[in-house]
């Protein structure tokens, strides 16, 4: 059956109108990017020179083409090609207009015409002169014997120059066109919020709109002429690697992959060239709206999981009272031990429903995080102490604390209640004796905690559903709420958590804004007394010396405090606006500005930096100043 031809775009019918049009100029006729890489060249390129295919295909490099030129003596005897290879290349790179004429090995002449172009690279132009040259030689020769001749002759070349500076002619508009297009092109690529690049069979780059850094934090921004893994690294180039191979051979790829370091979500679209010699490349981040996908359906299922459990909770709730009653009256009383033993049982039983109840209040209710500063190392041992008593005999938990000194901003009863989790159903999910372990570190802007065991891993259906509410593969024996509340916990400090298998068995990652805790002096403006007195609280119990100022005067008279860190003033003061406060701060002090008016308000547009809303959490307070850049004097 004939396969469908494909389809044809203006933009495929421009290209070929363009590289037509090339073809039917009579001059050879190359461009070169600002890399020194081959864009176009025509027909007559390659004819002049009897250059392979390879040295014509887009992205050919300039050095490969003059080494094969020089090698082949094109340009005369040299003694070291290798240097006169080097000579060229420099003086390409220069950039600059030129002219000349050379005698060919093969005693033909060729003038050469070079313009640079604005974005960079130039176009030669190649013009056969040899029947001119001759004609010059038998000028000079025989001018005396065969004056009739030299008239001819001179016609002749009066009509070819005249014809020659019509092509040339014809050429700079031709310049003209290609280099404005080329600009425009450049320009319309470079304002895409997003990475467009074109690769070739060798999996390197041959064009890319410099966006690369905008999708892939700490990546270089010229990659041209760089390899896969010399632009983006070796881990992300072994994820893309099959993907790229798979669009080589002509199948169109659409995928998303995480990027390792910066933690963020990319959506990368391959398309195979014409020539099937490269592919197109369309790097977008999508994190924002994975996350807010992941955000409702998970909201979805906490309202379905409400919705079912919020009609029956009370009277449960009252059933689990009078049970708890009931069995401890019976629990008083002085029993048979079978009977005290069966009470215990029950009770336990009871405990572990109210207990459930709590767990479903979490995971329906709205819950705002608690960051304070914490020792996580600290933190992480009190939490070895309180699960290992609780692993199965034979069963170890290991810690591998890999972290820079200092506190930071988290939920310390959020973050124990998930790590304790993860811990408990590891262990429950293996054969004992095994091994839980449990590790930290940074890794960029993130904090990466990890709990990994040597159990059989993930089911197929878990690695999909395990944060659902509800969802367990315990048989019975657990609600399916464990790691439904540590992904909302997570998710509320801004983290993500991921689900894997490891080559020794199941693996929970969890990625956390990484907030150092650095101790500012703060100059707090405000003229309410209470307010003053509750910011305050919060301000030392996040570990920060506070002035404290009641009015715009009292303030600015602070304002010359040699450890100033920071200023946080109330917008509107009985003595003037709190905006003032930027203009008399010393250079390099921060303003964070807080007001109860209600977004859009003309006076919070006043604002130089961020704005609290009042009233705000200890939580909210401590990632507005945590955001601020520390200054070189500060120190966490």
């Amino acid at each position: 059956m004939t396969q469908p031809a494909a389809p044809i775009t203006p933009e495929a019918i421009r290209d070929d109108l363009t590289l037509s049009g090339l073809n039917l100029i009579g001059q050879a006729l190359s461009i070169f990017d600002a890399d020194l890489r081959l864009a176009v060249a025509n027909r007559q390129y390659q004819a002049m020179f009897d250059l392979p295919d390879a040295l014509t295909r887009p992205g050919t490099h300039f050095e490969d083409t003059i080494r094969y030129l020089a090698r082949r003596g094109e340009y005369g005897r040299v003694q070291d090609p290798e240097s006169a290879v080097a000579l060229r290349v420099a003086q390409a790179r220069t950039f600059q207009p030129h002219y000349f004429e050379r005698e060919r090995a093969d005693g033909r002449w060729v003038a050469v015409e070079g313009a640079p172009l604005t974005q960079g690279g130039w176009v030669t132009v190649y013009t056969d002169i040899t029947d001119i040259k001759r004609q010059e030689q038998l000028l000079r020769a025989r001018s005396d014997a065969l004056s009739e001749q030299v008239l001819l002759n001179a016609e002749r070349l009066a009509a070819a120059n005249r014809k020659l500076a019509a092509t040339n002619a014809a050429l700079s508009e031709a310049q003209r066109i290609l280099t404005r297009t080329e600009a425009r092109t450049r320009q319309v690529t470079e304002m895409v919020p997003a990475h467009i690049a074109h690769m070739d069979a060798q999996l390197r780059y041959t064009f890319s709109n410099r966006r690369l850094p905008v999708v892939f934090p700490g990546a270089a921004g010229n990659i041209v002429g760089l390899t896969l893994e010399e632009a983006l690294g070796a881990a992300t180039a072994r994820t893309l690697r099959p993907y790229m191979e798979r669009a080589l051979a002509g199948d169109p790829q659409v995928f998303e992959i995480t990027h390792p370091t910066s933690g963020r979500r990319i959506r990368i679209a391959l398309t195979p060239d014409r020539d099937g010699q490269g592919v197109y490349i369309l790097s977008t981040d999508v994190s924002a709206e994975v996350q807010s996908r992941e955000a409702l359906a998970h909201a979805a299922r906490r309202n379905l999981a409400a919705r079912l459990t919020s009609g029956m909770a009370h009277d449960f709730g009252n059933l689990l009272t009078i049970i708890l009653g009931l069995q401890a009256r019976l629990a008083a009383r002085d029993l048979p031990a079978d009977a005290a033993e069966d009470v215990q049982a029950t009770l336990a039983a009871a405990r572990r429903g109210a207990s459930l109840l709590d767990r479903l209040a979490q995971i329906t209710g709205a819950r705002e995080p608690a960051l304070e500063p914490t020792d996580l190392p600290a933190l992480l041992d009190d939490l070895a102490v309180l699960a290992r008593p609780s692993l199965a005999e034979g069963t170890r938990l290991d810690l591998a604390v890999a972290l820079p000194p200092g506190q930071l901003l988290l939920d310390p009863g959020a973050l124990q209640d998930s790590l304790l989790n993860l811990v408990l159903n590891a262990n429950a999910a293996m054969t004992a004796p095994g091994v839980i372990t449990l590790k930290a570190r940074r890794s960029g802007d993130w904090l990466e905690l990890s709990v990994g065991d040597t159990g059989p891993g993930f089911t197929p259906e878990a690695l999909t559903r395990a944060t659902e509410p509800f969802f367990t593969t315990k048989k019975g024996q657990g609600s399916g709420l464990g790691l439904s509340m540590v992904y909302d916990q997570t998710k509320m400090v801004g983290g993500t958590m991921r689900l894997s298998n490891g080559p020794r068995g199941a693996q929970v990652m969890l990625r956390l804004p990484w907030r150092p805790v650095t101790r500012r002096m703060v100059l707090l403006v405000e003229d309410d007394d209470l307010i003053r007195a509750q910011v305050r609280d919060q301000l030392t119990g996040l570990g920060h010396a506070v002035i404290e100022a009641a009015s715009l005067s009292e303030a600015r008279a602070l304002t010359d405090l040699p450890d100033l860190g920071v200023i946080l003033s109330d917008i509107q003061l009985g003595d003037g606006l709190g905006v003032e406060m930027a203009r008399v701060a010393p250079g390099g002090v921060p303003l964070i500005l807080m007001t109860s008016l209600p977004p859009g308000d003309p006076l919070r547009d006043l604002a130089p930096g961020p704005v609290l809303t009042k009233p705000f959490s200890q939580a909210r307070l401590a990632a507005a100043l945590s955001a601020l850049r520390p200054s070189a004097e500060e120190t966490p």
